[in-house]
């Protein structure tokens, strides 16, 4: 037993307590802050804590950030003063630690490693209870979003028909797993409430999820129509609904399909009710995972309504978020992608400026050293490859983060295969992208097919996307650019240098010859196509 600022730790019961109540731990979170306990006021290695908490398990260095988030807040260490970040190093036990009778598990106790089914606990995938009605309750992960996915209910008629209402709520499951920010909850938890009517807030206080998904599935002959919805288990407010109608040829395929379908958009809209929740937190509650939800905000909004003061204000943010936490990959990548975007857009000396890529390409390295496994780490060192011209490169760290996960979506990798002489399949591409993420915001895709259309010859259909994002980020270069060369290509000359015109009022100091380095085309004759274009449309050339 060990006592430190005003706590015991019960290493003989796995119990965190005060004077007056007993704080909830996940096992593995007890487990560090045991192994911190036993060894304080010294460097602990990450390298120490991997191998001394996950023996014989290959976690990323994000699943122990999380721990120790976790245990600064049970024991209510926001500044960090008690358990102190050694940058890029580990950490130390700073507390002052009473050492009271002897430490360790007496007989018959399970170890804190051991999870309540005996086979262990599921890393990165959630947090185990002993049941629906007893044993020990988690709270919500503080900095990853916590997902619970309910055995679909078969309202089928036919108690034969479970297997693939559970098949496909285990397959939702086994591709959530895809995402590092999201914690999901294991499978022989969220199963214990098969069958039964329980409140969602309870199931979401039971098992430490924030967002609950449940549905179900109803067959008849040939005919199948599953039905989803995400549900916030902290207010029971739901969140997002859909449902889905399809010809059964083949289970699996359709299961399958379902699965990914659901698992994108339940992404997407989780993501988005994140968002939301850290708007409404006041400045002194932000941690890491908040800065980082702030920053990407404020700076996706740079894409329809960009300014240097929102540019710059996203900047801060992640910076803050990567100076809380420095090993906070999704941070870096994102960082690395607002001085990419300072690359191409005229708000000062970033502009053009071959630093500013430098820096993007540094940040990226960065992400992907701090989190290999991470898509948008790989997926934004893809981007920041192709600025370079490295296009081959580029494609094989799009890849990779497909790889990581098949349901990760990113328009960017159509602009890589575009640039590499592939429009065609940068259209597949779009499309299926399309299909995954329905809600995308932003301008990349009307842009990207606008762009691959144009490269086909197909300006027609150019000119319509471009039109799209001309409508939707009027004060934004390069749609007007776009547009007017499009335009050209038809003829419609009157267009084009309207386009043309706007383009010199967004950017005075806008030249074909400068621009030219921001077409990173491998075959030298895409290039010219677009540099025709825009002489075609009046733009000026030096």
């Amino acid at each position: 037993m060990f006592r430190f600022d005003g706590f015991t730790l019960d290493i003989a019961r796995n119990a965190l307590r005060t004077a007056d109540r007993e704080v909830a731990l996940r096992p593995k979170t007890f487990e560090l802050l045991r192994y911190l306990v036993e060894n304080p006021d010294r460097l602990v290695t990450k390298e120490e804590l991997l191998k001394a908490i996950w023996p014989n398990v290959t976690v990323t260095d994000q699943v122990l950030t999380h721990c120790v988030s976790e245990v600064r807040e049970a024991i209510g260490d926001g500044e960090q003063t008690i358990i102190k970040t050694i940058p890029r190093r580990g950490y130390r036990f700073a507390a002052s630690v009473e050492r009271v009778g002897v430490a360790g598990s007496p007989a018959g106790v399970p170890s804190p490693l051991v999870g309540p089914q005996g086979g262990g606990e599921l890393i990165g995938a959630g947090v185990p209870v002993t049941g629906p009605d007893s044993g020990p309750r988690s709270r919500p992960s503080p900095d990853r979003p916590s997902v619970a996915v309910l055995p679909f209910a078969n309202l089928s008629g036919d108690p034969r028909q479970d297997y693939f209402s559970d098949g496909i709520t285990e397959d939702i499951i086994t591709e959530l797993l895809r995402f590092s920010e999201l914690m999901v909850i294991a499978r022989n938890s969220s199963f214990q409430y098969k069958g039964k009517a329980v409140d969602i807030r309870q199931i979401g206080r039971d098992l430490g999820a924030r967002y609950v998904l449940e549905g179900s599935v109803r067959r008849s002959g040939n005919r199948i129509r599953i039905t989803a919805q995400l549900i916030d288990a902290m207010t029971g407010i739901h969140r997002w609904g859909e449902r889905y109608d399809r010809e059964l040829h083949d289970a699996f395929t359709v299961q399958d399909e379902m699965a990914r379908t659901i698992v994108a958009i339940l992404a997407a809209h989780v993501n988005r009710a994140e968002t939301e929740r850290a708007q409404l937190k006041p400045p002194a509650a932000w941690e890491a995972y908040e800065c980082y939800l702030r920053g990407a905000e404020v700076f996706f909004l740079l894409h329809t309504r960009p300014t240097k003061k929102s540019l710059y204000d996203a900047r801060r943010l992640l910076e803050q978020s990567l100076a809380i936490d420095p090993d906070y990959a999704r941070a870096a990548a994102m960082l690395s992608w607002t001085h990419l975007f300072a690359y191409f857009e005229p708000f000062d000396g970033d502009y053009l400026s071959p630093t500013a890529l430098d820096r993007a390409v540094e940040l990226a390295e960065k992400a992907v050293h701090l989190d290999p496994r991470l898509p948008q780490a790989r997926a934004q060192l893809g981007q920041v490859f192709l600025f370079k011209g490295r296009h081959d490169a580029a494609i094989a760290e799009f890849e990779r983060a497909f790889e990581l996960n098949p349901n990760f979506v990113d328009h960017r990798y159509a602009h890589a295969l575009m640039c590499a002489g592939e429009s065609a399949r940068a259209i597949e591409v779009l499309e299926a992208n399309k299909r995954l993420d329905p809600l995308q915001p932003l301008l990349q895709w009307p842009t990207f097919m606008g762009n691959a259309n144009y490269m086909l010859n197909r300006y027609g259909e150019a000119v319509r996307f471009f039109r799209e994002c001309v409508s939707r980020a009027p004060n934004v270069q390069w749609p007007h650019f776009c547009l007017a060369s499009a335009c050209a290509q038809l003829r419609q000359l009157e267009e084009a240098r309207k386009e043309a015109a706007e383009v010199l009022r967004i950017n005075p100091a806008f030249k074909i010859e400068g621009y030219k380095r921001l077409l990173i085309y491998k075959n030298p004759k895409d290039l010219e196509h677009w540099i025709d274009g825009m002489r075609k449309a009046g733009l000026p050339e030096t």
